[in-house]
């Protein structure tokens, strides 16, 4: 970390307590039936996005994973979360006019889709990739991805082609150890996914996923490369999600409850907590600084959430434009 200053540090603070503060927002509303789409709770995972995502350029592609529906991504980039949360509202002023639901899109910051279905995200992340390359600008794209979409053939066919062609494609696997209700280690024969990578001739590094000072600088390391033109890249993020798959789903392993006493062990690995006892440590946090973050990153929630219901519902006429083509 040191490339990083004691502002980049506190920044990157900030923006885990900004993820967490919006991604209990979308919790309650879920609750409280607000929403008009389901929602995967990203809490556990912030310190992915907004590590990994922190090194990225505006210009840089982007295809978020479904935890936060891309909130962690979004913050992690320097992007308003707004959009976000008032797209699950099915309002106008979302990323999607309020008719995606939870697919994101945002041409000025380089989201261009984020399809529904397992696997997808590989072969459009490729796309994107080589977009970049034939562009010649010095462009990359990061996708997220979890330990279960690794196992589907897309993968394989992505991660192959972009190490033929050098793409310039970095893969971040968040490894929660748990694909909906299925254990990892009872669907994929290897210990570590980012093994995969050896089968295809680029790097691949094990991470732990709670630091997020760890994810930066892997992702560094990785987008180094490929805006060198050294080509793909995996890095797993070994981490573990707090809440159930989705909410309101059981939240069990097979057929039977989560552990708890796992879910608490994991829970004292807090990304938010590891990053702050790091940096009041290192005397560059004070309590002052860590309750004047706080209160901002509530005000910006509640700002948010007023923005969201607020908004207008969009003009069905708008379907003309964004969903049928001429």
């Amino acid at each position: 970390m040191a490339n990083l200053t004691n502002t980049d540090k506190i920044e990157l603070y900030r923006k885990l307590v900004h993820t967490r503060k919006h991604d209990e927002l979308n919790v309650r509303m879920a609750s409280e039936g607000k929403l008009r789409t389901f929602y995967h709770s990203a809490q556990g995972h912030e310190a992915i996005g907004v590590g990994a995502c922190s090194v990225l350029h505006k210009d840089d592609y982007l295809y978020p994973h479904l935890r936060g529906h891309g909130i962690p991504y979004v913050v992690g980039k320097g992007m308003d979360p707004k959009p976000s949360v008032s797209e699950h509202l099915g309002k106008a002023t979302g990323w999607g006019g309020g008719i995606t639901g939870v697919h994101i899109a945002d041409k000025e910051n380089g989201i261009f889709a984020q399809g529904g279905t397992i696997g997808s995200a590989f072969v459009l992340s490729a796309g994107f990739a080589l977009a970049a390359k034939k562009n010649g600008t010095g462009q990359v794209c990061m996708c997220f991805v979890g330990d279960g979409s690794v196992q589907r053939g897309q993968a394989h066919e992505a991660m192959n082609l972009a190490s033929c062609w050098k793409l310039p494609v970095v893969w971040v696997v968040e490894n929660n150890l748990m694909a909906w209700f299925t254990p990892c280690c009872d669907s994929f024969a290897l210990k570590n996914i980012a093994d995969m990578a050896k089968s295809y001739n680029m790097p691949g590094k094990v991470i732990d996923g709670m630091d997020v000072f760890a994810v930066r600088e892997a992702a560094e390391e990785a987008v180094d490369l490929a805006r060198k033109g050294d080509g793909p890249s995996m890095l797993e993020c070994k981490t573990y999600r707090f809440r159930p798959h989705s909410e309101g789903r059981p939240d069990v392993c097979h057929y039977l409850p989560r552990s708890e006493e796992e879910i608490a062990e994991w829970k004292k690995r807090d990304p938010l907590v590891l990053c702050q006892k790091k940096l009041v440590k290192e005397k560059i946090l004070t309590k002052n600084l860590i309750d004047e973050i706080e209160l901002e990153a509530d005000e910006k929630a509640k700002e948010t959430e007023k923005f969201a219901l607020e908004s207008p519902y969009p003009d069905p006429s708008i379907l003309d434009t964004l969903v049928y083509a001429p």
